[in-house]
């Protein structure tokens, strides 16, 4: 028997999975699209609305002998835009709670383009003026939360601060940042409904708030921006998946780990020109696979593995000419795997273990990663009792009874249960077929943080930041968070569990 490699594509090792990098300059690609953002957004006011000014009210403002938003006037500033800039930075100081590493020390004095993690750029419409373009304090462990003094920063492109301990929402006062391009909030402490500001930013294209607290749903107005990457991923998240999610011109969708529950919408169909990458393992998705989903001609990585997905494997996935790697492990799928679909060119890794297929083409055990187990394969190692295969695959899916509004592909009538016993399993001697129950790998990868490509200011590169294991989230509570204080400490750390799918009641 051929050795099968153990692997699990969402969570391992994906040297070319996520925001693939370009080989173009970074500091060139800068300068010629900051002036571009600047011509097609122009920076506002701090919203004056009744509803921010309650906001404000929640901390004192930066002051000078009482005055507040006054600055010493010993210190001298190049320009009105670098003044309000070390408004913003002074302010997010005080804000700071724990700076372990000290890397606002240097936060002192007028000459603010020398701060750690502060990078500046001539003024899109002046030259000759310099101004804040790009923050990057990533891995920081940096405890706080974020003033809303930071929208006085209006030529912010790029605001990086993953990997740290910031808490509370996101001020209001970021739907000044109009020409900002990259925002990545992940891995911190952020809580709260989905921050809806963020759609009102229009030059917005790198979304990445991942292994936050956000819960709730998401808005059907998140996919009719111009986003080229998504990253919601261990989150609370909880609604269906929005049906328009095929609106959006995104390459990068990561949706795992939260609680998402429905239809794999059939408009992802739409996406064939632009998706390159579909993660949505580990969510509560109870449907069948639309037909649509083979329109997706150029996606190279699709996750679904650990939901509750029914009924055949679309033949129509044969048409995905791109694919690398395929996971729907630990759903409910059943009938045969095509040789289509086994035959991709581009084919490295497929696992469909913990399903109910009953047939599987030759070319599925030539591939150089896969995993067949826990099946209805005859003379195949590891696979379900008879009895449970017998029970499960005597009763048809129907697939439209999940009101998907989906092309779905015919399900077999009367699939072919194994006629020899295959290798017995405790669930054996239960009186009704088991969904897949097993635990995902013991000791899974986190997924890799993209590395955002678009707009980096000089000198230094962005560095992502390690994540934290991966854990299912808990249910989202009621509880509006508190905006500040928060707590400082990082939690102990979980070891990584995911609850038995129930047997859902569709036949």
């Amino acid at each position: 028997m051929k050795k099968i490699q153990k692997a699990h594509p969402s969570l391992k090792n994906r040297n070319f999975h996520y925001f693939r990098q370009f080989p173009s300059s970074k500091i060139l690609f800068l300068i010629t699209i900051f002036p571009f953002l600047f011509n097609i957004s122009t920076p506002n006011q701090i919203p004056a609305d009744s509803h921010i000014d309650d906001f404000h009210q929640h901390r004192e403002l930066l002051s000078y002998k009482g005055d507040s938003l006054a600055v010493d006037p010993s210190l001298t500033f190049e320009n009105p835009r670098l003044e309000n800039a070390y408004i913003a930075l002074q302010s997010w100081k005080e804000a700071i709670l724990s700076d372990p590493n000290s890397i606002t020390a240097n936060w002192v004095g007028s000459n603010v383009c020398n701060y750690t993690g502060v990078f500046c750029w001539p003024a899109p419409d002046d030259p000759n003026e310099r101004t804040v373009a790009g923050i990057d304090i990533n891995h920081g462990d940096i405890a706080g939360n974020l003033p809303h003094e930071l929208g006085l920063l209006y030529d912010l492109t790029l605001f990086h601060i993953n990997s740290n301990r910031f808490c509370g929402t996101i001020p209001q006062s970021f739907v000044n940042l109009r020409l900002l391009f990259e925002l990545d909030l992940s891995n911190n402490r952020f809580a709260g409904k989905f921050p809806e500001l963020i759609l009102r930013l229009s030059s917005l294209r790198f979304l990445d708030i991942r292994y936050n607290e956000f819960e709730g749903e998401l808005p059907y107005e998140l996919f009719e921006k111009d986003f080229d990457a998504i990253f919601v991923n261990n989150n609370k998240f909880a609604s269906e998946l929005p049906r328009n999610i095929g609106d959006s011109p995104v390459s990068v969708i990561v949706m795992a780990n939260n609680k998402f529950q429905g239809c794999l919408p059939a408009s992802l169909g739409n996406m064939g020109q632009t998706l390159n990458e579909l993660v949505l393992t580990n969510n509560g998705l109870m449907s069948c696979f639309p037909s649509a989903i083979g329109n997706l001609k150029n996606l190279t990585v699709l996750d679904v593995s650990y939901n509750q997905i029914m009924g055949p494997l679309p033949d129509s996935i044969g048409d995905m000419q791109s694919l690398e790697q395929l996971n729907v492990a630990h759903n409910m799928l059943s009938g045969t795997i095509s040789n289509r679909i086994c035959s991709l060119p581009n084919l490295l890794n497929f696992e469909y273990d913990y399903n109910f297929f009953w047939d599987e083409a030759p070319a599925c055990l030539k591939l150089p990663i896969f995993d067949d187990e826990m099946n209805c394969f005859r003379d195949r190692p590891n696979q379900r009792s008879k009895l449970e295969c017998q029970r499960f695959l005597s009763q048809r899916v129907n697939c439209t009874r999940f009101n998907c509004d989906a092309t779905l592909p015919p399900a077999p009538l009367s699939p072919p249960p194994p006629t020899e016993a295959v290798s017995p399993s405790p669930s054996s001697q239960s009186p009704y077929p088991s969904p897949p129950q097993s635990p995902p790998p013991s000791n899974p990868q986190p997924l890799p943080a993209p590395t955002p490509s678009f707009v980096t200011p000089p000198p230094n590169p962005i560095n992502t930041p390690p994540l934290p294991p991966i854990s299912p989230p808990p249910p989202p509570s009621n509880t509006t968070p508190p905006l500040c204080p928060c707590p400082c400490l990082p939690p102990p750390p979980s070891p990584p569990t995911f609850p038995p799918t129930p047997q859902p009641s569709i036949f």
